[in-house]
């Protein structure tokens, strides 16, 4: 009588559950061994804290089933690792990444030990295309160190890299949050500086400054990005989604294609949108030198990154100049994020132009990130607006968008403007020289390069 009433129950019951509570009752039967955390942490790679309160201990299970099942769709996609702030973008991250393959691999309540245990599994059998790794914040909650955190990254890193030595890896920072979260603005800082250290000077890995896009002054969370302060809303996703946009650009996942462009009537176009011709690398001046001198003599193990450039070194057909710092990709003149962290480069065009002009160009920014125009010569600060000064009041600046600047050059001065809006009313221009980009921090893009004599 007792099994009847209860197979009764179940035949009811069943229907109401969600999916999620299906797989539960699924993955506890069959697969309770195969996904299982292990129940010490006795031979596991890695350092820190593994979380195993019941409630992760089964949806470890759940979500992992579920990778398992979408692995054979889901392979050569953009992998998303990461905890709940991944996890709670979707399976499919709500389609924001338009027709790029992309695959969830976020676990709620995760930790970076408990991410690099099943790093194999669920992400490296996809083969992917890419990864985007966002991790550090539970193991805080948990007490570990920025130390043992970035050891685990540092692990996982090398676990992809062996996997497939070009992978290219986005290392999104902690998110803000709060002392109320256990997670301080200061013990997050400690975090992204000390994985930011750990893989400094690898080419591979695009460090994304995603603690300053999401950061109040005080250095936590905003809560009109997140209610919570913890996870992201609506906005915040789609403003991280804005911020990785353009690096997947870079790496040739997304706008493959070039934008038509044809120069205003009377203009010149300043890049031909296929390669570097027509610039080059020009020696650095004396002013420059002695900059570069006091920035080493100051701190000489933090400062950035200074290459000594003794000759003009013309990029005439080259896609990229020779350190990839500076590369033409499908219509876009990029300065990529320097792998040092910051890196003072230059890149000007060969041509010197004299006389009244007017430059028109559009750009777009990484969160926080720093460059420059030069105008004959002096730099006029083209950046991040939004988050990198000295221009952080624009009304109409769109932050990780195109943004057109546009200089016009009369009798020494300048009149710059961002979408319009004036940044400079009475810019100093000399007489004479070439147009330059300047990298420090970030990346850039430009294109629509144009000037014309006026």
């Amino acid at each position: 009588m007792k099994s009847m009433i209860a197979f009764a129950f179940l035949t009811l019951i069943l229907p109401l559950l969600s999916p999620t509570a299906f797989i539960t009752v699924n993955a506890q039967t069959s697969d309770s061994t195969s996904y299982a955390i292990p129940e010490t942490d006795e031979g596991i790679p890695g350092a820190g804290p593994i979380r195993r309160y019941d409630w992760f201990k089964n949806l470890w299970i759940n979500r992992r089933k579920a990778f398992a099942d979408r692995t054979p769709m889901e392979r050569q996609s953009v992998v998303f690792l990461g905890d709940s702030i991944t996890q709670g973008w979707g399976d499919q991250l709500k389609g924001d990444f338009g027709d790029l393959k992309v695959a969830n691999r976020g676990i709620s309540g995760d930790t970076t030990r408990g991410m690099l245990l099943r790093l194999q599994e669920d992400v490296l059998a996809l083969d992917p295309s890419a990864v985007i790794l966002l991790m550090g914040t539970n193991d805080l909650e948990e007490d570990a160190d920025a130390e043992t955190i970035a050891g685990n990254v540092k692990l996982i890193i090398d676990a992809i890299q062996k996997h497939r030595e070009e992978t290219p890896i986005i290392l999104c920072q902690v998110f803000p949050s709060s002392a109320s979260k256990k997670r301080s603005a200061d013990d997050i800082t400690a975090i992204n500086q000390r994985v930011s250290e750990v893989v400094k000077g690898d080419p591979r890995i695009t460090v994304l400054d995603t603690w300053t896009l999401f950061a109040n002054e005080q250095g936590d969370a905003k809560p009109e990005e997140f209610p919570d302060l913890l996870h992201p809303n609506r906005a915040g996703y789609l403003k991280w989604k804005a911020a990785l946009w353009p690096i997947l650009a870079t790496l040739n996942l997304t706008d493959q294609k070039a934008t038509a462009f044809t120069p205003d009537p009377g203009f010149v176009s300043l890049f031909n949108g296929n390669d570097l011709s027509g610039w080059c690398f020009r020696p650095i001046t004396e002013a420059m030198r002695k900059g570069r001198s006091r920035w080493l003599g100051r701190d000489p193990k933090n400062a950035p990154a200074w290459p000594l450039v003794d000759k003009i070194t013309p990029m005439e057909s080259r896609q990229q100049s020779e350190d990839g710092r500076y590369a033409a990709i499908a219509g876009r003149l990029v300065v990529t994020t320097p792998p040092e962290g910051r890196k003072i480069q230059q890149l000007w065009t060969f041509k010197e132009f004299s006389g009244d002009f007017t430059l028109k160009l559009e750009f777009r920014a990484t969160p926080n990130a720093d460059s420059g125009v030069f105008l004959l010569g002096p730099q006029l600060q083209c950046r991040d607006y939004a988050l990198a000064g000295p221009y952080k009041d624009l009304k109409e600046y769109r932050q990780g968008d195109w943004n057109e600047l546009m200089v016009v050059a009369r009798d020494g001065k300048a009149r710059c403007t961002c979408n319009g809006e004036v940044i400079e009313e009475a810019f100093e221009v000399p007489a004479t020289g070439p147009i330059g980009l300047e990298g420090d921090r970030g990346q850039i893009e430009y294109r629509h390069l144009q000037i014309r004599m006026d």
